[in-house]
């Protein structure tokens, strides 16, 4: 399996989600279920069917996180990746429509980090991965930085 490129910021993000659904999400959910089977008949008990439904969202989540941090080439610190004129991971992008003259500022970023609303696009987006590798034919400096 190919690991996956993932910021410090967004491995911590997804380590202290799985912390979170571990030890308070799951006691929580076992409680619940304690608390429905209690009522009676599970046919028909809509809060037993329910807290089970949740049960398995939780333990999807926790399976999803693992295999992410587990696949995750974690990128110390993207501030000394090589600043050679060349778009990776982590770059920051400035781009224009040369037809609406619009002006756009991305930082590639990996999946679970993306959002649209901060600038952040993921590195498997396809506007980031027709970016991946290009080198500008301007200074770097003028249309994108790294951070």
């Amino acid at each position: 399996m190919q690991k996956t490129p993932m910021t410090v910021k967004g491995a911590n993000a997804l380590r202290q989600e799985l912390e979170k659904l571990k030890t308070i999400d799951r006691p929580h959910i076992a409680k619940a279920i304690g608390e429905a089977r209690a009522h009676g008949d599970l046919r028909e008990n809509a809060e037993y069917h329910a807290a089970k439904d949740n049960q398995g969202f939780i333990e999807a989540r926790i399976r999803d996180i693992e295999g992410k941090l587990a696949n995750a080439n974690i990128i110390v610190d993207v501030s000394k990746l090589p600043k050679n004129g060349i778009v990776v991971f982590g770059t920051t992008v400035h781009v224009a429509n040369l037809d609406t003259a619009v002006e756009s500022t991305y930082t590639l970023v990996g999946d679970d980090e993306a959002d649209l609303k901060l600038g952040k696009i993921s590195i498997n987006s396809p506007i980031a991965r027709s970016l991946v590798g290009k080198k500008l034919a301007i200074s770097p400096k003028q249309l994108f930085q790294q951070e």
